[in-house]
C-alpha cells in the first residue's frame, strides 16, 4: 500500500488506558498435536520459484471426489493469527431455555482452522469471570492458542442470540473490546479479523495496526460480519468497511452484510467494485443460492448451497471463512510471497475452495451452535 494502514478516526473517539494490557500476561497456551511429515503436493509444483519451503502433504479426504480432485494439507510450520471478538452466544430457541456457548465470529474462525489441523493463535479480550472461563476452556479444548493478555477485560462480552422457527438468528450485543497488541515477533502465514473487532473502539486501533504490521509477510483474510444494532451509523460503516477491504487479500461477505452496507446496489455488483480496491479474492455468501467467488484478474464462478436439514445458523458464515482460508493454505495461496500467485489463482482450484468451504458450512448449519467440522468428518462422504 502507498499509506500506512490506519483505521478511520470515529468522532471524538478516545481509547481508555490499558494498564498491564501488553504482550506477556496470563493468557493461556496449549501444545499443539505432531503435524504430518511434508511430502509431495500435487497443487504446487516442484520447482515453484516462490515456494519458500518444499512441497507439503496432501491431505487424505477433505474434498469429496477422485484422489486427484482433493485439496491437499498444506501443514506449513507458519500459523493463522486470528483477532477479534471472542464472547459468549446466549442462545434462545422457541419454547426452550437458553443456552449458553463459546462465539464470537473471528473466535469462531479460529475454532474453524483448529478443527481442521491448522496452527491457529488468537487475539482477542474477555473477563476472568465465569463466561470468561467457559471461553478459555474452550479455547485451550479446540487447540487455540490464545495471546497473552487476552483475558484481562473487566466482564466477558456477550451475545444474545434469538432464533425463530427457521434457525435463523438476531443478536443484541453486550461488549468490552480493548485487545492486547499483538506478539511482535509472531509472523503469521494468514491474518483473519472482522466483525465487531474491526470497528469498535478502542480495540478497532489495535486491528488496524496489526494489519499494517503484518501485510508484509501475511495474507490478510477479512470478513465484514455487519451487526447493524452495534453499527447504526451506515455511511460511517461503509467507509470504515471499504478502508478494510482495501488492505485485504481476501475478504468473504454475506450478500446480506452486503444489501444493508449497500441498499440499492446489487450485492455482486458491489463484489465486483470492491475487487477494484486490493483484494485478490471476493467470495460472497448467499444463502440457499450457494456462493460466488471473483477474483482480481476477472476469474467468477459459483457453487450451489448443498441439500441439508438446517437446525441453526450460528457460526455457518464463520465456519465458510475457515474453508477457504483452508483450501488456500492447502492450495500454497497463503503468505504474502504468495500474492501473485493468489491473484492468478485458477478456475479448477478456486471451484475446489469453494465447494470445500460449503460442504464446511453444510455440516455446521445441520448442527446446533457454532460447530465446525474436523478433519476427519469431513473423510466421510
Amino acid at each position: 500500500m502507498s499509506e500506512p494502514f490506519t483505521t478511520p478516526e470515529p468522532d471524538g473517539a478516545v481509547p481508555p488506558p490499558r494498564p498491564g494490557n501488553a504482550p506477556g500476561g496470563d493468557g493461556g497456551t496449549t501444545e499443539r498435536s505432531p503435524k504430518a511429515p511434508a511430502e509431495h503436493d500435487p497443487f504446487r509444483p516442484v520447482g515453484d520459484p516462490e515456494l519458500s519451503e518444499g512441497p507439503k502433504a496432501p491431505t487424505s479426504e477433505a474434498w469429496g471426489g477422485s484422489a486427484g480432485d482433493r485439496l491437499p494439507h498444506d501443514t506449513g510450520a507458519a500459523p493463522a493469527l486470528v483477532i477479534g471478538e471472542a464472547l459468549v452466544d446466549i442462545v434462545e430457541r422457541p419454547g426452550e431455555e437458553p443456552s449458553e456457548h463459546p462465539g464470537g465470529s473471528p473466535a469462531n474462525v479460529a475454532v474453524g482452522l483448529a478443527r481442521l489441523g491448522r496452527d491457529v493463535e488468537l487475539v482477542s479480550w474477555f473477563g476472568s469471570d465465569a463466561h470468561g472461563a467457559l471461553l478459555r476452556s474452550h479455547l485451550e479444548l479446540e487447540e487455540v492458542r490464545l495471546s497473552p493478555a487476552s483475558a484481562r477485560a473487566s466482564r466477558t462480552s456477550t451475545a444474545r442470540a434469538r432464533l425463530d422457527d427457521t434457525g435463523a438468528a438476531t443478536y443484541v450485543f453486550d461488549l468490552e473490546w480493548a485487545p492486547p497488541e499483538p506478539d511482535p515477533g509472531l509472523e503469521p502465514l494468514v491474518l483473519h479479523t472482522g466483525s465487531i473487532a474491526a470497528v469498535l473502539e478502542p480495540g478497532a486501533r489495535t486491528v488496524a495496526a496489526t494489519i499494517e504490521r503484518h501485510r508484509r509477510h501475511a495474507t490478510i483474510s477479512y470478513d465484514p460480519n455487519v451487526r447493524p444494532d452495534l453499527m447504526e451509523d451506515r455511511e460511517r460503516t461503509r467507509r470504515s468497511v471499504e478502508h478494510i477491504v482495501s488492505a485485504s487479500d481476501v475478504v468473504k461477505v454475506s450478500d446480506e452484510d452486503l444489501a444493508w452496507l449497500f441498499p440499492d446496489e446489487d450485492p455482486l455488483a458491489v463484489a465486483r467494485r470492491w475487487l477494484t480496491l486490493g483484494p485478490a479474492l471476493v467470495v460472497v455468501t448467499r444463502g440457499a443460492e450457494g456462493a460466488w467467488a471473483g477474483t482480481a484478474e476477472g476469474l467468477e464462478l459459483g457453487s450451489p448451497a448443498r441439500a441439508v436439514e438446517v437446525v441453526d445458523t450460528v457460526g455457518a458464515g464463520d465456519s465458510f471463512t475457515a474453508g477457504i482460508l483452508d483450501g488456500l493454505w492447502g492450495a500454497g495461496l497463503l503468505g504474502a510471497d504468495r500474492r501473485a500467485a493468489l491473484r492468478a489463482v485458477d478456475a479448477a482450484t478456486l471451484q475446489r475452495i469453494l465447494d470445500h468451504a460449503g460442504r464446511i458450512a453444510a455440516i455446521t448449519v445441520s448442527r446446533e451452535g457454532a460447530n465446525p467440522p474436523t478433519r476427519a468428518e469431513l473423510t466421510v462422504d
